[in-house]
């Protein structure tokens, strides 16, 4: 098989993927509630599994005097990842606040760099991260608690539309490349 074969079967594959992360994000946007709870839930999941994980590796390792700090982050991975799978909406809240925290201090921080990058060429683009990072910061804290049923399915929704849309692009620049190969 050659480079020309793996790239076509590959840009299948990967404008699949990107379709199926455009419909995803669809979905996520038309029920952001649901996505919302779903996507806590489905970090509980991970949160409970890892606890437990480390909680094994501590007790075959015979660890656990030494290791008693592993056991405390064990044991808290499992009661905020039970928290998440069987409060899911109390998650969702507290996800969204933190979210909310989240933009407003990233927002923060990248305005202040970008004050400090002011001798680079596109400075403006890094504080105008910044000042959105700190809108939506704000809108999303100003909204609570209403908008623990929407901010997370939405910004996932959209993240979703975005990776996918960005995939589908890369496969038809990666054609291009292939074609203008193919015909010198």
């Amino acid at each position: 098989m050659t480079l020309i074969d793996i790239i076509k079967k590959e840009a299948r594959t990967t404008k699949w993927i990107g379709i199926v992360l455009i419909i995803l994000g669809i979905l996520s946007l038309v029920a952001p509630f649901a996505a919302g709870l779903s996507i806590t839930v489905m970090i509980g999941v991970l949160l409970l599994l890892s606890g437990i994980a480390q909680l094994v590796i501590v007790f075959r390792a015979g660890s656990f005097g030494e290791g008693l700090l592993l056991v405390l982050l064990a044991i808290l991975s499992i009661i905020a990842g039970g928290y998440m799978v069987f409060q899911p909406v109390a998650a969702l809240a507290t996800l969204t606040l933190f979210l909310a925290v989240y933009f407003i201090v990233t927002g923060v921080v990248e305005a202040i760099g970008a004050f400090g990058a002011r001798q680079m060429q596109g400075w403006g683009w890094l504080l105008f991260d910044g000042i959105v990072s700190i809108a939506l910061g704000v809108m999303i804290w100003h909204q609570f608690p209403l908008s623990g049923a929407w901010a997370i399915g939405i910004l996932v929704g959209v993240r979703l539309i975005v990776s996918g849309l960005t995939l589908v692009a890369i496969v038809g620049m990666a054609k291009d490349v292939v074609r203008s190969i193919s015909e010198a």
